[in-house]
C-alpha cells in the first residue's frame, strides 16, 4: 500500500489518530463491499471487529494507493 499525502495529513486530525494501520490493511485485503466511484477511485469497507465499526478506505485509480480512512457511520451492510 501507498499513501497520498492528502491520507498523511488527515490522519494527525484527532478524530482519525484511532484509526490503526492493520485496519487498513484488513479493509484493503478484505473488504465486504467495493464500489468505484465517477472518478475512478476506489471505495471498500470492512467491519473492524474490535470496536464493531464499518471503516470505509478510498484507493485511487491505481487500486494500491491510499487516499483516505475512516469510519462511515451511514454505512449498512448489504446495500
Amino acid at each position: 500500500m501507498k499513501f497520498t499525502q492528502y491520507f498523511l495529513f488527515t490522519r494527525e486530525r484527532p478524530d482519525r489518530q484511532e484509526i490503526k494501520l492493520e485496519w487498513i490493511e484488513h479493509v484493503f485485503n478484505f473488504p465486504e463491499k467495493e464500489e468505484i466511484q465517477s472518478d475512478g477511485r476506489i471505495r471498500r469497507w470492512a467491519k473492524i471487529a474490535e470496536n464493531q465499526k464499518y471503516l470505509r478506505i478510498v484507493l485511487l485509480e491505481d487500486g494500491v494507493t491510499v487516499h483516505n480512512a475512516f469510519f462511515d457511520r451511514s454505512f449498512k451492510p448489504g446495500n
